[in-house]
């Protein structure tokens, strides 16, 4: 199956099937510019800015990847680099043949 990159957050996630999206508690990253509710008291998703501000859709697209930042700011994914690295692999073979 294909990813579809349209779908996929600036930390690698794709909100394609999750309940708080589906259930309309969570606008998804993507559509709220990185304000979403269940991160309301930290403000704008570092993440989704740091990408933002770089150009790219999402990490691994980022010139400056695998940078110090990735582990601290996405620590709920011990497997992150490994993670972007394959998204971004799989973007580059999609995207520039």
């Amino acid at each position: 199956m294909m990813t579809d990159f349209t779908l996929i957050t600036a930390c690698g996630e794709c909100c394609t099937g999750c309940a708080k999206k589906a259930d309309g508690r969570c606008p998804g990253c993507i559509e709220s510019d990185g304000r979403v509710p269940e991160w309301a008291a930290s403000g704008r998703c570092k993440v989704h800015a740091c990408v933002r501000d770089h150009g790219v859709q999402f990490c691994g697209l980022c010139g400056e990847f695998p940078c110090e930042k990735l582990p601290v700011l996405i620590h709920w994914n011990p497997d992150i680099i490994r993670h972007l690295s394959l998204l971004r692999d799989e973007y580059l073979k999609e995207h520039h043949g």
